[in-house]
């Protein structure tokens, strides 16, 4: 045993916080170095005594439960491992420096942790009988099945392979005519033509899209407070995202136009009309909206609201340092972190990259003022023009008001005593501030001549005549170009803030100045010393430096963070399996070499993302049936990937399949979000609200077409997320979702056998059905059959299905025989209502809801 590889790690945990990171150390004891513990203590007790342990009263406070007196106490495991240590003499794995700075110490051992390592580039291992390799992912992956004694399971059938791939990078079922097309082919590359049909698909960057927005943090309101105020153009940044996985857009500029997209472009908060009117920087000022996209209630009341600033700053880096590093980064914000190599200076030099677009202190900008105009300078004009005609009427109906109403007093004046009727007049045209007590009391002696206000009191027809003059100018008002808005991230040309540690996090207790940098771990002579990139504008040039460096293809953590979010999202766990935390806390990876040469793949193609697919999903790795019982049985998580891993559909996928298989889905792609409502029962569904005077929803009313668009466009509210979406695990962005949850829980089944729109889909369903195969029991249960699951229904299950429709049908004559309808009610229709309870059964089976 050494202090570095075995000990360190438990002491940065428990004991070194007070212990070594601070300026003056508890006691004068720093555990920090194995040669600092030699100290003799104040009674002659020494810290520690090599091959002693008894004798050493580090060991004594911790077994006493004295130390540490801050914090979770150290476990048996962890105090044995100390304890021998001590025994073994205490030894170092190499000399220690003589002396060390306050703070934490970032060790060679800490830079050779596997995910801070430069990113290999292995040998594709080479297999004695490897008739089944078709790609190097499944040599990597056969190697290790080897070591375990393990082989991968058969291919799966083609039918269950088509439905796999097509919801895998489409989100959606195959149609029956696509599963038989593919059946009968026979040509040796009809599956990568499928593979290369789907990937061209506009349905694939609508799904692969998903999986960057839950990592992005994206959502269509503020969030922060209970307020939830909407992001009323976020959903422009949903649709770069959705047109740059289409495109097949390189992550070397996507990562950079979201980092510093304003900076390629060439704006600052107050220059961004030229960008904004050409295609390709509109676009980069978009992608900034990335580092907008976490909760902001700066833009509502917040009772602290220094704090609350603070807050969108810390979530943001929360974002970056997740989806990009892949490294819990946030931990630092308060102290240095526990248990990875990340000092809270190192915290605070990263947070200086970001600070001159956030400038908490100074110049910060609500989410409002982080808008920008789309229109053009003939827009613009044409508004203005329109603006000031609508104005000019506006004062016109103001002084139609006034002559009316001087009109009205002058026949009121005149039923006041005479001698009161120039004070009143008087009166009247005084500004109500500077009134007399004289002159307030005789208008209120007469109210009824005052005559300034409410013309509809004294003459309903001369205010209709007033109303209808303002209509025209908000009728004029309609008639202005649609001014559509830009949500970005920008800064103030030539300001760039300072950045301060905060002592424990404070943002009222700043302490010294820190400059941008990358992790200490990290740096390399390409990022330190930081220097900030030239740019034109007048931005700092700090993002769009660090950005660069990111992907530049020397970061060790970048691409292989990238790579491993794309294998959990096909293979239904990572090689890592978790994803936002590569430090130490984190899981380590089952195929480290796989892992990097993925990374490597990846960066070698250009860091493009449908190859990196395509090879995937080529492999016999995916190709695998799902059941492998040694797999199974030796390995039930699956680690060694020996099987394909049965899983659910996500919860958008879900909601897609159900409207696709019926029929309704409505293709339109990007725009504005469908909005969401919350029913007379709290749930929250698509639709318009309608409300009462009490404000309470009488109901919700549907806009049509609209309400059947694909999941990602649907507003997506933090506090109010869709009902149908919320119950199957959509994730709550807080600030963002680094992977998403799988729940089997009892409110999914009762959802799908009572929810409103699972009941109607039914329905729709069998209606389709109805008028495909007219008159043909047997035959719509087979059709149903070809559209869920994309395969025939055995003679079993068409003699069990065909009873049920007997069985319901007569249920449903029943109970129709027995009520009174109301006279304007549709006329009942048993079959087709039993056929809709038969599609129900269907779509809440399992072969339905699960990809396998």
């Amino acid at each position: 045993m050494t202090f570095e590889h075995d000990v360190r790690r438990i002491l940065k945990a428990h004991c070194t916080a007070c212990h070594g990171e601070e300026e003056k150390p508890k006691g004068g004891v720093d555990l920090r170095l194995r040669r600092f513990m030699d100290k003799e203590l104040d009674g002659g007790d020494r810290v520690l005594v090599p091959g002693k342990p008894d004798d050493s009263e580090m060991v004594r406070l911790i077994r006493e439960g004295e130390m540490p007196k801050k914090g979770k106490m150290l476990s048996p495991e962890e105090l044995a491992t100390i304890e021998h240590w001590i025994q073994q003499g205490a030894k170092t794995a190499r000399p220690e420096p003589e002396t060390l700075p306050p703070g934490a110490v970032i060790t060679d051992d800490d830079r050779e942790f596997w995910s801070f390592r430069p990113i290999a580039r292995p040998a594709v291992p080479k297999l004695d009988n490897a008739a089944r390799v078709r790609t190097p992912i499944d040599a990597f992956i056969l190697a290790k099945l080897r070591e375990q004694k393990l082989d991968f399971a058969p291919d799966a059938d083609r039918r269950t392979l088509l439905r796999r791939v097509t919801l895998d990078l489409t989100g959606l079922p195959p149609t029956p005519e696509e599963v038989e097309a593919f059946v009968a082919d026979t040509a040796p590359d009809a599956y990568e033509k499928v593979v290369d049909r789907l990937l061209a698909s506009p349905a694939y960057g609508e799904h692969w899209a998903r999986h960057w927005l839950d990592i992005a943090g994206y959502a269509d309101s503020n969030g922060f407070s209970e307020a939830d105020s909407p992001r009323l153009h976020a959903w422009r940044y949903r649709d770069y995202v959705i047109r740059s996985f289409n495109a097949d857009k390189p992550w070397n500029q996507f990562i950079v136009e979201q980092l510093a997209g304003d900076e390629l472009a060439g704006a600052t908060h107050a220059e961004t009309r030229q960008a904004v009117l050409d295609p390709q920087k509109r676009d980069e000022l978009i992608a900034t909206a990335f580092l907008r996209m976490a909760p902001d209630g700066t833009g509502d009341p917040a009772d602290d609201m220094k704090l609350a600033r603070n807050q969108v700053i810390a979530e943001e880096l929360k974002v970056v340092s997740s989806s990009l590093l892949g490294l819990t980064v946030g931990c630092a914000q308060c102290h240095d972190h526990r248990f990875d190599p990340i000092p809270q200076t190192d915290y605070y030099r990263l947070r200086a990259v970001f600070e001159p677009a956030f400038d908490w202190e100074s110049r910060w900008r609500p989410p409002f003022q982080r808008q920008y105009s789309l229109y053009t300078p003939e827009e613009r004009a044409k508004a203005d023009e329109i603006e000031k005609q609508a104005v000019a009427i506006e004062t016109e109906a103001r002084d139609m008001s006034k002559k009316f109403l001087d009109e009205i007093f002058e026949k009121e004046i005149v039923k006041l005593p005479e001698e009161e009727r120039e004070p009143y007049r008087a009166a009247r045209a005084t500004v109500e501030k500077d009134r007399t007590p004289e002159q307030k009391a005789l208008i209120k002696k007469y109210p009824n001549a005052l005559a300034l206000y409410s013309l509809d009191l004294y003459d309903k027809d001369l205010q209709k005549k007033v109303t209808d003059k303002q209509a025209e100018a908000t009728k004029l008002r309609t008639t202005k170009p649609p001014e559509g808005m830009v949500m970005a991230l920008t800064e103030v040309k030539g300001v760039v803030p300072q950045t301060h540690l905060f002592y424990r996090g404070d943002h009222d207790q700043p302490k010294q100045q820190l400059m941008p940098g990358e992790l200490t771990v990290l740096a390399q002579p390409a990022i330190e010393p930081f220097k900030p990139a030239t740019v034109s504008s007048g931005s700092s040039g700090r993002r769009l430096a660090y950005a660069q460096w990111l992907v530049s293809g020397q970061h060790p953590l970048v691409a292989r963070v990238l790579a491993n979010r794309i294998w959990l999202n096909h293979f239904g766990r990572g090689i890592v399996n978790t994803p936002g935390d590569f430090g130490a806390l984190g899981e380590r990876p089952t195929q480290p070499e796989l892992l990097d040469w993925l990374a490597g793949a990846f960066m070698d193609g250009g860091w493009k993302l449908k190859p990196l697919h395509r090879l995937l999903v080529l492999s016999t790795v995916y190709r695998q049936s799902s059941s492998n019982e040694a797999s199974l049985k030796t390995d039930a998580d699956n680690r060694f990937f020996g099987r394909f891993k049965l899983r659910r559909l996500e919860a958008e996928t879900l909601r897609d399949s159900l409207l696709a298989t019926a029929g309704t889905l409505n293709r339109k792609a990007f725009g504005e979000p469908v909005r969401v409502a919350r029913d007379p029962g709290g749930r929250i569904v698509v639709g318009e609200e309608q409300i009462n005077a009490n404000n309470d929803v009488m109901k919700v009313v549907s806009r049509g077409p609209e309400d059947f668009r694909r999941s990602i466009y649907i507003q997506m509210r933090r506090k109010t997320p869709l009902t149908v979406l919320d119950t199957f695990d959509e994730p709550t962005m807080s600030p963002n979702c680094e992977a998403r949850n799988c729940t089997t829980v009892a409110p999914q089944s009762l959802m799908l056998m009572n929810d409103d729109f699972v009941l109607a889909t039914a329905h729709t369903l069998a209606a389709r059905l109805r008028n495909e195969v007219p008159g043909d029991a047997r035959g719509q249960i087979a059709k149903a059959w070809r559209i869920l699951f994309g395969r025939q229904p055995q003679e079993a299950d068409l003699l069990r299905s065909l009873a049920y429709l007997a069985e319901q049908t007569e249920a449903v004559r029943a109970y129709h025989h027995d009520i009174q309808h109301p006279k304007d009610a549709p006329t009942p229709d048993p079959q087709l209502d039993a056929l809709a309870s038969l599609c129900q059964v269907l779509y809440i089976s399992n072969r339905f809801l699960y990809i396998e």
